[in-house]
């Protein structure tokens, strides 16, 4: 779901992504070619650690989107994690399996996504990292993930994600796909994309939904953004509107922040005034 426009426009501002080499608040973050950390034996199963020079104001989750489809990577948001780095934030990067032809995301990219997540547990345990301030940040389908992974502790005993080791503190979505079942009614967003993902449509699989859908599963409980921008050529802004509208009626403390002429992938470009609003909500709702 990214634009090829959007993806080298990241590329050029933000450069090489940071890594880690080891330490906590005496590592210096490093250039590209630093740890990758495995979560599962596929090579999309990775995540990547990146600590700032100092002690982290906290620690930033960030998904990537691209409709969930294979051939879409973390380096997607690489800015967006340097410059969270830069202003002091850990950052953990992670990757998915996504759709491939005839082959359905669920359960995997559900549950790749939670094991990613609780990995960080593993991780932060090791390395003295503390996650009592932990923000979950999805981009475009990966707002979905991202806002799915903070409404984890309301799945059902037994359903994929279900019992999760990390519970985010604070969730964000960023010109996301914040409903699944609404995008696919009345936008079929991505054509199949959502079908795809949950390998089928919601009368075929209501089941399903009723488990990956962010809207089905409100209240999330923590502080939440939704950001979009008016000129968004790819997805409606409405799904900002509404999801923050349903969270709030169920009791969600939400940030809406509509950008004028703000396209979608501005939101995740650093010295955007949409990647800055980012940052703000950050510093006032995750770091605490």
């Amino acid at each position: 779901m990214t634009t090829r426009r959007a993806v080298t426009r990241r590329a050029v501002l933000g450069g090489a992504l940071l890594a880690l080499a080891g330490g906590c608040a005496r590592q210096r973050a490093t250039t590209s070619g630093g740890e990758v950390v495995a979560y599962g034996p596929h090579p999309d199963q990775v995540a990547e650690p990146t600590l700032p020079a100092r002690t982290p104001l906290g620690v930033v989750v960030l998904v990537h989107g691209g409709y969930w489809r294979a051939g879409h990577h973390r380096t997607e948001l690489g800015a967006a994690s340097r410059d969270l780095v830069t202003a002091g934030w850990a950052t953990w990067n992670l990757d998915y399996r996504g759709t491939t032809a005839g082959v359905p995301g669920w359960p995997t990219t559900f549950a790749d996504v939670a094991a990613a997540a609780d990995r960080l547990v593993d991780v932060a345990a090791a390395r003295g990292l503390r996650l009592d301030r932990t923000a979950v940040v999805g981009h475009s389908a990966g707002g979905a993930l991202a806002l799915w992974l903070a409404a984890r502790h309301r799945l059902p005993r037994g359903a994929v994600g279900a019992a999760p080791r990390l519970r985010p503190t604070a969730a964000a979505s960023l010109a996301g796909v914040t409903l699944l079942e609404a995008g696919f009614r009345r936008a079929r967003l991505g054509g199949s994309a959502i079908p795809d993902l949950l390998g089928g449509t919601p009368d075929q699989v209501p089941g399903r939904y009723a488990v990956a859908d962010p809207g089905a599963l409100l209240p999330v409980g923590v502080p939440l953004l939704v950001t979009h921008g008016t000129a968004d050529p790819v997805l409606p802004v409405w799904l900002a509107t509404e999801y923050a509208a349903a969270a709030r009626a169920a009791g969600d403390r939400v940030r809406l922040v509509v950008q004028p002429g703000t396209d979608h992938g501005d939101v995740v470009v650093p010295g955007h005034p949409a990647w800055r609003a980012v940052r703000d909500w950050l510093d006032t709702e995750a770091a605490g």
